[in-house]
């Protein structure tokens, strides 16, 4: 492996060091909150993306 992407690579500690600073930082009772947040832009993106590809498919191949 490259030793220049070395620091971006992710493993159990650094993800549980994570989690303890989102915990500390927001509280138990808040994540629920922000996850429903997280959960709902991603679909809301997929969703715009996905109707994006629609239109791409509808316009003729003459006028593109």
């Amino acid at each position: 492996m490259n030793s220049i992407f070395l620091p971006l690579v992710i493993g159990a500690p650094q993800i549980i060091l994570i989690v303890v600073i989102v915990l500390l930082l927001f509280g138990g009772r808040k994540i629920p909150e922000l996850m429903r947040g997280l959960g709902s832009g991603i679909k809301e993106f997929k969703d715009a993306s996905k109707d994006d590809d629609d239109k791409d498919k509808k316009i003729p191949e003459e006028n593109k």
